[in-house]
């Protein structure tokens, strides 16, 4: 279990983390969210005693992480994949990391055969490709089979099999009662892999609650429909809560609209529809609703995206 009491750092007068509190408990996978400069590697970085919290505190299995024992069997942490030594070989890094904690060549051998290593295993490190990297931090994370595991990106620069290795492996080993926390840019991943998320923006908690939680309280549920008849449908949908956008041609998402209004509407108009589908909100649209406000760097629409919406509702579409 990780537990985070009033959790606060600030680098001078910039405050990276603001005074949060949260609780990541065994077994769940729980997300870490949050838009670049959210204060989600900082955390992280506090976690496992990397950077000195300016106020509150944060323990890890009930103690702080400086005070374990034999930390490499209480937490596994993967937070970057480029820290280490590239003159060594795979093997022989793990082999040194397991010496400082009694660790032998049979665990060794376990984790590397667990990664998917072994071709590799005998090569320097400075030669890996980016996944090689990723696969050799995650085998370090899980060298002293912990209870608690911590990966910041950790299907960053893995292919598809990869990937998928790393929902399963975080699946499994939450069910096995362990504590698992990780950070992903990858929605869609995120989406198949966590059961609950911790969403942080501007260095605060901005959602604590269950995935599903978090899916059923976003606003952005829309309505896909096609017609030949687009622009009749968009005049006649055109309203002070309508966001309406078109990608391609004879298709719009209508939000703001129920499917049983659009279609009423359509049929009293003369209107043809060809499809008319409630879209539920993907977890990327949720997290994009709960950060809106939070994120440092906008863009606007690609070239080609048509948008139609009123002054009210037009910084949500975007």
């Amino acid at each position: 279990m990780i537990h985070a009491e009033g959790l606060t750092k600030h680098y001078g007068t910039k405050t990276a983390v603001d005074a949060i509190s949260f609780t990541v408990k065994p077994g769940l996978v729980t997300g870490f969210l949050g838009p670049n400069g959210a204060g989600k590697s900082t955390t992280m970085r506090m976690i496992v005693g990397l950077d000195r919290p300016t106020a509150g505190s944060v323990t890890v299995n009930g103690k702080p992480y400086a005070e374990h024992r034999s930390p490499l069997t209480e937490v596994g942490a993967l937070l970057d994949a480029k820290a280490i030594h590239t003159g060594r070989s795979a093997y022989n890094h793990l082999l040194a990391m397991g010496a400082t904690h009694g660790i032998g060549k049979s665990r060794v051998n376990d984790v590397i055969g667990l990664t998917g290593l072994e071709t590799v295993a005998g090569k320097r490190v400075g030669g890996f490709s980016l996944g090689m990297g990723q696969r050799l931090g995650i085998a370090a994370a899980l060298l002293g089979d912990p209870a608690t595991l911590i990966l910041d990106e950790p299907v960053n620069g893995l292919d598809p099999e990869g990937v998928i290795w790393v929902r399963n492996l975080a699946r499994h080993l939450a069910g096995e009662g362990r504590t698992i926390f990780l950070s992903s840019h990858l929605m869609s991943e995120m989406a198949l892999t966590a059961d609950h998320l911790i969403v942080l923006g501007r260095g605060k908690i901005i959602a604590d609650a269950p995935v599903s939680e978090i899916l059923a309280a976003s606003t952005r549920t829309s309505v896909r429909v096609r017609t030949p008849q687009v622009d009749r449908l968009t005049e006649l949908l055109r309203g002070p809560d309508t966001t309406i956008t078109t990608a391609e041609l004879g298709l719009l998402t209508v939000t703001g609209l129920t499917a049983p209004v659009i279609g009423d509407a359509a049929a009293r108009a003369g209107i043809v529809l060809h499809e008319l589908t409630p879209v539920a909100a993907s977890l990327e649209e949720a997290y994009m609703e709960l950060t809106q406000d939070d994120i440092e760097y906008h863009t606007e629409a690609p070239p080609g995206v048509n948008t139609t919406t009123n002054t009210s509702t037009q910084e949500v579409a975007r």
